[in-house]
């Protein structure tokens, strides 16, 4: 059961609805050429709790479960995904680790201010040797005395420019019977050692930062370690992963539905020889193409997420959703820049943003190609397991 009942969730629904459509989308443009969200737009998505809908309301979050929050993802995809990147930490694979595995100490230290904004919380745990699959892992976390120094690199760190905390994954131990030797740890944007690098250049997603973050000898005590336990580093991972791509499903649902809208609004008033390009049946075809595109994707992020929150399918639907609707993502973008012809290819035209924001959906919390491994591998091991 959610903590949030229908009629105050369809409040939250159309209040984030109206932020997105009236102060970010008229802003865009704004927010590509200084690769930066707006101080004040951060503030008012601060003010409306949206740096903490996904944490429990015990914690000052607003308590949404992963089937609101999906609906609340496929509106924030439609405009600049910075917007909602400056919060989807807090709200999603950072934030979720805490939830999820902490101790009572460390919610209760973190949880309120991430809930509130006041803390960013950043996911460490790419590195330039491991991305997708977590057991490849080479950043280093030694026992010294009662505390641990930890050792390492990160690498496309989302928020990392402005985080306050990173969640930290390391090697606490080779992999073995036991399990996979990886820990995850809280460890304070400001603790000697810690490094954030320059803020990455990227093909799109302007304005969400992302960098390169270096651990050196980093000091931490044995309380920073989450769940106070060695093992659950692997297993908070993929949980806070598998979780991440329901909502990066629908994320790329949302802006799906702007690059369809772009494209029903523009052949509908360009012509072409006089005549209104959405009156030619190949152009038709298109829009067709897309529209059904966004429906399949719609009802499965729906889908999944209800699986999700029923605990019915937590591993094969969130990548089975991910895959599809990020592919699906591409496609309609690709689509939207044929049918405005040249002018799609133009800065400053959303449909041109679309394009270069959406081709990231599918890369990370996994790539294409990993998700279809854990959907067959998945797939197989059950029927294994059944025989």
């Amino acid at each position: 059961m959610s903590e949030v009942s229908d009629e105050d969730f369809a409040e939250i629904l159309a209040q984030t609805r109206h932020f997105v459509r009236a102060a970010v989308v008229p802003r865009e443009a704004e927010i590509l050429a200084e690769d930066r969200v707006p101080d004040d737009l951060r503030a008012q998505a601060k003010n409306m709790g949206l740096f903490g809908y996904a944490i429990p309301q015990q914690w000052g979050g607003l308590g949404l479960d992963l089937t609101q929050d999906v609906e609340l993802a496929m509106e924030l995809g439609y405009t600049s995904l910075a917007v909602r990147s400056m919060f989807g930490t807090n709200n999603g694979i950072a934030g979720q680790v805490l939830v999820g595995f902490g101790t009572e100490e460390q919610k209760s230290r973190w949880l309120a201010p991430i809930a509130t904004g006041d803390v960013v919380a950043s996911f460490a745990l790419t590195e330039p040797g491991a991305g997708s699959n977590p057991a490849g892992l080479l950043t280093k976390a030694v026992r010294d005395g009662s505390d641990w120094l930890i050792i390492g690199q990160k690498r496309f760190i989302t928020n990392a420019p402005t985080a306050d905390l990173f969640i930290v994954f390391a090697r606490t131990r080779p992999a073995d019977e036991q399990g996979a030797g990886i820990a995850v740890f809280l460890v304070p944007a400001d603790a000697a050692g810690v490094e954030v690098g320059a803020k990455d250049a990227k093909m799109g997603q302007e304005g969400a930062w992302t960098a390169d973050v270096s651990f050196t000898d980093v000091r931490v005590s044995d309380a920073t370690l989450v769940g106070g336990s060695e093992d659950l580093g692997y297993r908070a991972a993929l949980t806070s992963l598998a979780r991440g791509r329901v909502h990066i499903a629908a994320l790329a649902v949302g802006a799906a539905q702007r690059a369809l809208d772009e494209s029903v609004g523009y052949a509908a008033s360009a012509t072409q020889g006089g005549t209104p390009i959405g009156s030619f049946q190949l152009v038709q075809a298109m829009l067709a193409d897309q529209q059904t595109g966004v429906l399949a994707g719609r009802a499965m992020v729906r889908d999944a997420a209800r699986m999700w929150v029923t605990e019915q399918d937590r591993r094969i639907a969130p990548s089975a959703a991910k895959l599809f609707c990020t592919e699906m993502a591409g496609k309609v973008a690709d689509l939207a820049v044929q049918i405005h012809g040249g002018t799609g290819y133009m800065r400053g035209v959303p449909v041109e943003r679309i394009y270069r924001d959406v081709r990231l959906l599918r890369l990370y919390e996994g790539t294409s190609e990993i998700q279809r491994l854990i959907i067959g591998s998945g797939l197989v091991k059950a029927a294994q397991r059944q025989a």
